[in-house]
């Protein structure tokens, strides 16, 4: 059995400072698509736990912005919706 993978190849134009980021982000073996493709992948798959322990600001910072949080939830009224 053979695999066949039909490559066009397209020419695009870098900035040397672009070109030198995605040069380090190359390893060894790997094609310049490659590294394009998981830099793309990579953004589509983002999370929000992507965030988690991020916060740089101080405890009583955080404090104040979970207590305002907790107050607009408060505010927060729900309909009923008759069927």
């Amino acid at each position: 059995m053979h695999a066949y993978m039909h490559v066009v190849t397209r020419v695009i134009s870098l900035s040397d400072e672009a070109y030198e980021r995605l040069k380090s982000l190359k390893e060894e073996g790997e094609s310049f698509s490659e590294v394009v493709n998981k830099i793309a992948a990579d953004k589509k798959k983002g999370s929000i736990m992507d965030f988690a322990g991020k916060w740089v600001g101080s405890k009583e910072e955080l404090d104040k912005i979970e207590k305002m949080i907790y107050e607009d939830r408060k505010k927060f009224k729900l309909r009923t919706v008759k069927f």
